[in-house]
């Protein structure tokens, strides 16, 4: 990232922190709803599959159908794919948020502390792309480029839950 590019960065954070039109404590209640609702798309899945109840196939596309709603009041416009980016980025970090937690659970410290890393790591870069804080090609592995800050940096200053 250049000096340029880390310029507009910045006024893209305060900008961000100033309130331009996003509730940061708002959204990411919305984000973590949107990953429960992702979950039991998958459930209602898995239990008409175990069942052969077709019901909970209704009660899937009912479900579907919120997650669909509350993920459009967070990416609104978007463009190619970042719908569907958005929606596995949220959907992966859940699903490594829960096996880190079982990791711990049985005493696999190491191991579950690895796992959530890379649960924020898809947490934040969701972040970078609902906020535009970003661009795809700027997401890159860790340590790949001296960048001031990084994607983690910026999502810890701007989405804190206990800012109200």
């Amino acid at each position: 990232m250049n000096e340029d590019q880390f310029g507009k960065l910045i006024e893209k954070i305060e900008a961000a922190k100033k309130g331009a039109g996003v509730d940061l404590s708002k959204d990411e209640d919305l984000a973590i709803a949107v990953m429960n609702l992702i979950s039991l798309e998958e459930h209602f899945f898995f239990t008409r599959q175990k069942t052969g109840k077709d019901e909970y196939l209704d009660l899937l596309k009912e479900t579907r159908e919120a997650r669909k709603f509350f993920l459009g009041k967070m990416i609104q416009k978007h463009e190619g794919e970042t719908w569907c980016i958005s929606k596995h980025l949220l959907s992966t970090a859940m699903r490594l948020i829960e096996v880190g937690t079982k990791l711990k659970n049985d005493g696999k410290d190491k191991e579950a502390k690895e796992t959530f890393d890379y649960a924020y790591k898809m947490w934040g870069m969701f972040w970078g792309l609902r906020l535009k804080l970003v661009e795809i090609e700027d997401i890159k592995k860790e340590g790949e480029d001296e960048k001031p800050w990084t994607l983690k940096d910026i999502v810890s200053k701007l989405v804190n839950c206990c800012d109200e």
